[in-house]
């Protein structure tokens, strides 16, 4: 049961590790460095808690449509952006990053509903997708900031890519 709910919060976490790479080159804050992954995380705890209360009409919601049309805006914007400047140096405030967190946060949610059917804990895979998902995230956000310091603009282009194939993925899920 523990490798299984594991092997969930990883896959849930892949998505976090993409944003968060695209994120990284970027040169966000320290403290927006700090505060993504914890935010990710605390989605990633109570999005499948609230799930398990909610029920099964959650499901007919596409998720992923969603999600890929929110990648699709943030490319578009950062896209528009990058033509703009010679360098990219945006400050992306604190509520793009909580709608960001949100929105890679929503497989989570869906993922709560089936979990009453692997364990009756509520709170262990909340906990194990939270540590996976936060860690994931910062990763993505270190690897990120280091492309971008040894790579300069053709990291910046590297995560427009990245993001515009998440968007495309989620969008024909």
């Amino acid at each position: 049961m523990l490798l299984i709910i594991l092997t969930i919060g990883l896959a849930l976490s892949m998505d976090t590790f993409s944003l968060a790479l695209s994120l990284g080159t970027l040169n966000l804050s320290k403290k927006n460095i700090i505060f993504f992954p914890l935010i990710v995380g605390i989605f990633h705890f109570l999005l499948p808690l609230i799930s398990r209360y909610i029920g099964n009409f959650i499901l007919s919601i596409n998720h992923n449509k969603l999600l890929g049309f929110i990648f699709l805006i943030l490319f578009i914007k950062l896209f528009l952006e990058l033509r703009k400047k010679e360098e990219l140096n945006l400050n992306i405030n604190i509520l793009s990053l909580i709608i960001l967190a949100l929105s890679v946060s929503l497989d989570s949610f869906t993922t709560g509903l089936g979990l009453s059917s692997i364990t009756n804990s509520k709170y262990l895979p909340s906990i194990i997708f939270l540590l996976e998902s936060s860690f994931f995230t910062f990763l993505g956000l270190i690897i990120g900031k280091c492309a971008n310091s040894s790579l300069g603009k053709i990291a910046n282009y590297f995560g427009l890519f990245l993001l515009l194939m998440l968007s495309i993925v989620h969008l024909f899920k």
